[in-house]
């Protein structure tokens, strides 16, 4: 491997917050002139990002590249892991599906595979950039899994990366957490860890410098950094354990209330983060029909298995009552991919795609019929989207493995590319489309918002640019970040660290 000079973040546990250090770096590089490039060997999540050829990989990698200014691509994310069902997860490999495996089939069977594809996707980033900002997953001691791991000491060694380990002071014992990962490091990994950076913290550092003199001495590792939490952060997430940010009860003073339905297998949940932008917006996550009340919107969010979250909802109670809510004109309903699926009259699945079951019947409230099928769709879109009158251009981005086709009664809500796509209720309370990144299109949020403001009596709302306020998050986060790590000494250490005799 060749030209760049790569950093690797590694955490205690799943949620350290490598992802938002891992993205800061690369704004950081970015901004001291360095082309580069995010990599994560392999990535389990069911938030995903389409990259502009088409190829599906993690939501991180591809927020990554955009804070540092580049064009995401599949090797940055070579292997994406979708739990599906039970014990089973769709494999993506470098960004087309590759099949649906088990975990022991995957660790046993697809073990070399994967890591000559992660190899190859490396050093074609290697060759190409001038910085590589790697990020991990879980932790690197998870000593039962790490004779055929693929995301961790393995990928550092195969880099020749310097590692930075990231613990969480927010879930409390983050020394523990941290000395007892790097004690059962082997020697040869350990050697790897040039530092230590503790995330989250709230207070007084000075009330922490014992713990971090105590930390320097007993471990021989620098503490790099301690990182205030950083509220109001305006990233995408990767991880479903983000989503705990939202509400999940009926109340609170917000004149616009949005519940979201959270389902076990909600995925590209990113789409409802530019309704945080909407400050007289209340957007709560709802999993019970007691927690739903009768709120002003209600978003049904993708699905990677839309017919088992169908059936839960039908058996929580949600599904008829969501349509009773739309009945009594009480409320609106967007349904996004595998929500828009739900809304149809039937979503059928002939090869078993997601379940035994033949078909199942939808919500009813939108005129379509669903087919899943063996092929997935990665492609971005953009078209003109017709409602209350107005027209606006709208871009985002599908992923899904279904099609679905008009009833009597359809109308389109979007037209991309020369076809229509999404469908509406025949008074546009009810809205369904393929398109994720639907609210991140500033016009039509603001133009949905404010029609429910006039009907409630509230003063319209100008246009708040959710993309430029996600720009201005990068540089707010690579702030902050250099003023409370020592990114000079990394970067240095980074230079150093290659000359080193790692045997």
């Amino acid at each position: 491997m060749a030209k760049a000079l790569p950093i690797m973040f590694q955490g205690t546990h799943s949620d350290a917050g490598k992802s938002v250090i891992a993205t800061a770096f690369c704004r950081m590089f970015a901004q001291d002139g360095w082309k580069t490039a995010p990599f994560k060997s392999q990535n389990m999540s069911l938030n995903s990002y389409v990259t502009p050829d088409g190829n599906e990989i993690g939501r991180a990698q591809g927020i990554q590249a955009e804070a540092a200014g580049v064009a995401a691509r599949a090797e940055m994310n070579p292997i994406l892991i979708k739990p599906s069902r039970e014990h089973e997860s769709q494999i993506v490999v470098l960004g087309k599906p590759y099949g649906n495996m088990q975990a022991f089939a995957y660790r046993n069977e697809f073990f070399h595979q994967g890591l000559a594809v992660i190899r190859q996707s490396l050093e074609t980033l290697m060759n190409e950039y001038d910085r590589i900002v790697i990020e991990g997953a879980g932790s690197p001691a998870e000593v039962n899994l790490n004779d055929r791991e693929l995301v961790n000491m393995r990928i550092a060694r195969l880099a020749n990366a310097p590692v930075v380990l990231i613990g969480d002071i927010e879930r409390g014992g983050v020394f523990a957490s941290l000395v007892g990962t790097l004690s059962l490091l082997e020697p040869e990994d350990r050697k790897r860890v040039i530092g230590v950076i503790i995330n989250k913290f709230r207070g007084d550092v000075a009330l922490l410098k014992p713990g971090l003199d105590w930390f320097e001495q007993h471990t021989g590792v620098p503490v790099l950094g301690v990182v205030p939490y950083l509220p109001d952060l305006a990233i995408d997430a990767e991880d479903s354990l983000s989503l705990e940010r939202f509400a999940s009860s009926v109340g609170g003073e917000e004149a616009i209330d949005v519940a979201v339905i959270r389902c076990p297998k909600i995925a590209n949940f990113t789409d409802i983060d530019p309704l945080l932008a909407e400050p007289d917006c209340r957007v709560r996550l709802v999993t019970h029909v007691d927690e739903l009340g009768a709120p002003d919107v209600i978003v049904l969010p993708g699905s990677k298995n839309t017919i088992e979250d169908l059936i839960y909802m039908k058996k929580r109670g949600l599904a008829s009552r969501i349509v009773s809510l739309v009945n009594e004109g009480k409320a609106r309903v967007v349904g996004l991919c595998g929500g828009y699926q739900m809304l149809g009259a039937v979503i059928r699945d002939p090869y078993g795609v997601e379940t035994p079951l033949p078909e199942v019947k939808g919500l009813g409230l939108l005129p379509i019929e669903t087919t899943l099928e063996r092929t997935k769709i990665t492609i971005r879109t953009e078209g003109m989207l017709t409602w209350a009158g107005e027209r606006f251009s709208v871009q985002g981005y599908e992923i899904h493995m279904g099609r679905s086709a008009p009833l009597p009664g359809y109308a389109p809500l979007i037209e991309a590319d020369g076809r229509h796509e999404g469908a509406k209720h025949s008074d546009e309370r009810v809205l369904g489309t393929y398109m994720h990144d639907l609210f991140h299109n500033d016009a039509f949020r603001t133009a949905f918002f404010n029609n429910i403001r006039r009907q409630k009596g509230i003063a319209p709302s100008g246009v708040r640019l959710f993309r430029s306020l996600k720009e201005k998050a990068f540089d707010r986060l690579a702030a902050h970040v250099r003023q409370h790590v020592a990114v000079e000494r990394i970067e240095q250490m980074m230079r150093q660290f290659g000359c080193r005799d790692h045997s």
